[in-house]
């Protein structure tokens, strides 16, 4: 991602919990890197991965990031470690049939496009 497309980032709407909240001190630092690192690996655009992190499964990706940064990563490689990890989990059957994510998609961008849906049809 350029840093044209970086300054485009949309900020947290939900700032008590999801990636943001569960961060705490490193929830400003870590918002455009991992906006910016899940974005690239899944292909999808800025407001579904803001969906993404908003959400109880963003909350569950930065426990992982907060894994890595417990093991000793500095908060970027943590974010790419678990941005990575979570893309080489792939949809399996009973997530498939409780939340319509096509089974063998990678976990991250099924539940990506998954938030992005689920956010526009409660707007509705």
């Amino acid at each position: 991602m350029t840093t044209t497309q970086q300054a485009k980032i949309p900020a947290t709407q939900n700032e008590s919990w999801g990636l943001f909240g569960t961060l705490g001190e490193h929830a400003e630092a870590a918002w455009p890197i991992a906006m910016t690192a899940i974005s690239d690996a899944t292909n999808q655009p800025l407001d579904s991965v803001r969906a993404f992190l908003d959400s109880r499964h963003g909350r569950h990706f930065a426990d992982d990031v907060l894994n890595g940064l417990h093991a000793g990563l500095n908060l970027r490689d943590a974010i790419h470690a678990a941005t990575q990890r979570w893309m080489g989990w792939t949809i399996g059957r009973l997530t498939s049939k409780q939340h319509g994510i096509p089974k063998g998609l990678p976990y991250l961008t099924g539940f990506v496009i998954h938030c992005e849906i689920v956010e526009e049809a409660t707007a509705e």
